[in-house]
């Protein structure tokens, strides 16, 4: 324990010397972990366990211009990964009934299971269904009770239903309807016993999703998951977590749980890593009959290594943690914003529940906003400028003092591309806290793009409140 415990503090003195931030990793005094894998191998890696093929095509003509980010893609290779399905191929097409044929039957030669998003609505570009159906031969024909649903909605929303909706009642002969509780469109399943695509003719299965995203996700969720893990089940012994973390970059992160880890990556856990904007993901999976246990002992090692930068698991958002902690506590909070522009008060709304946490929120992009709403001196403003700490603490301290909030957040910084100086350049951020305790204010430097600064400037101040609210 003790050359461990050595190790350890190796790895974390390279990363302080690196990053001044990672003063918040915990020392390995601080919980007790062991890095010995003899009782939890060997495990088989998920990755390739299993023989199973999946393959997605995404369609639509405004992806192949360039008109929409193909958010489908990320999602549903993460949701199917979680689950232990690996796609193998992603493709994008457009709206045509050639490009979509073609697609399928050369996905379905390969593949057991294949997805397929888009193209299931009522215009004259939504192809998917009748070329799918025209492509394995199966007839469409009407479903009452997919109609009377279309029917149902319109009339719910006191509108006349569109002929053309109706057409979203047509599904191919054999397919099972898949419920859609936030649309008209349908999805569908299609077994293929035999894929006469396939030369062995083993069987495979295709789902069709919906394109809208607030269709397509709970969709997939509450209908989907369910059906592949009846019709196709995943590896026996299947575990995948995902650990999220802020404040630390993705190579820091790597150095920090890589070597600790390596010998349980010998026995078969499968380490990866997805950076996003102000945060970094680290997934843990396995299979096989100790799989949970090898992630499970994988988990204590990161925790351990990592501390206070891990702030939630899954798909867990960190404005998600900060109400919930907030919420529990009976701690309100107040937001004062100038170059985030109202970020951290959307990401905070976008949680339910978080009207029991946030009061109000102002978006002071001017200096007089910033003297007017909460207070800030002009002899402040004048002397230090509007970016700098002692507005940020004023801005905070003047949002806590106007609505009693129990915490107050602020943030001014310069979000580029102009308006830098030598000792203030583009991408400085002041992020400050008030609260019970004195006021805390932290400098940041985010040189990105100006939709990138928000977001990370406003995941710092997120993070600030986690670590330092009581």
């Amino acid at each position: 324990m003790g050359e461990v415990c050595q190790a350890v503090k190796s790895v974390l003195e390279i990363l302080r010397e690196k990053e001044s931030f990672l003063r918040t990793v915990r020392r390995p005094g601080d919980r007790e972990f062991t890095l010995a894998t003899q009782s939890c191998g060997p495990v088989v890696p998920w990755s390739s366990l299993s023989a199973m093929n999946v393959e997605l095509i995404n369609t639509g003509t405004e992806l192949m211009l360039g008109r929409v980010l193909n958010t489908h893609q990320q999602w549903l290779c993460r949701r199917l990964a979680d689950m232990g399905y690996v796609v193998a191929r992603q493709v994008a097409v457009a709206d045509s009934a050639r490009e979509i044929e073609q697609a399928a039957r050369e996905a379905l030669a390969r593949a057991d299971l294949v997805v397929t998003t888009g193209g299931l609505g009522p215009t004259a570009a939504d192809l998917t269904r009748e070329s799918l159906a025209r492509l394995l031969g199966r007839s469409l024909r009407e479903d009452p009770a997919v109609r009377a649903g279309i029917e149902a909605l319109f009339q719910r929303r006191g509108r006349p239903v569109p002929q053309r909706a109706r057409l979203q009642a047509m599904v191919p002969e054999g397919a099972l309807v898949l419920p859609n509780a936030h649309g008209t469109a349908p999805g569908l399943a299609l077994e293929l016993a035999p894929n006469p695509f396939r030369r062995t003719g083993h069987p495979s299965w295709l789902i069709l999703l919906p394109g809208p995203g607030r269709e397509l996700r709970p969709m997939f969720n509450e209908v989907v998951a369910p059906l592949l893990a009846r019709v196709l089940p995943p590896p026996a012994g299947f575990v995948c977590r995902t650990l999220r973390t802020t404040g630390i970059g993705e190579s820091l992160v790597e150095e920090a749980v890589a070597g600790p880890l390596r010998d349980l990556v010998k026995a078969g856990l499968d380490l990866g890593y997805c950076a996003r904007p102000g945060a970094v993901d680290v997934r843990l999976a396995a299979a096989g009959a100790r799989a949970q246990e090898c992630v499970d002992q994988a988990e204590r090692i990161v925790t351990a290594l990592l501390g206070d930068s891990l702030y939630g698991t899954g798909e867990e958002e960190l404005e998600a943690v900060v109400v919930r902690r907030l919420a529990s506590r009976g701690k309100t909070l107040a937001v004062a914003e100038s170059c985030t522009g109202g970020c951290i008060a959307h990401r905070l709304t976008n949680v339910p529940g978080a009207s029991a946490v946030l009061l109000a929120g102002w978006v002071t992009y001017s200096n007089e906003a910033k003297r007017h709403f909460l207070g800030v001196l002009p002899e402040t403003l004048a002397g230090h400028g509007a970016v700098s700490e002692p507005v940020a603490r004023q801005m905070a301290e003047g949002a806590r003092r106007q609505t009693g909030a129990d915490y107050a957040l602020a943030v001014t910084g310069i979000a580029g591309p102009a308006g830098g100086t030598a000792d203030k350049p583009v991408g400085t951020a002041f992020v400050a806290l008030a609260g019970p305790s004195p006021t805390l204010v932290e400098r940041y430097f985010n040189p990105y793009d100006r939709e990138t600064f928000k977001q990370v400037t406003s995941q710092q101040a997120l993070d600030l409140l986690r670590r330092k609210a009581e």
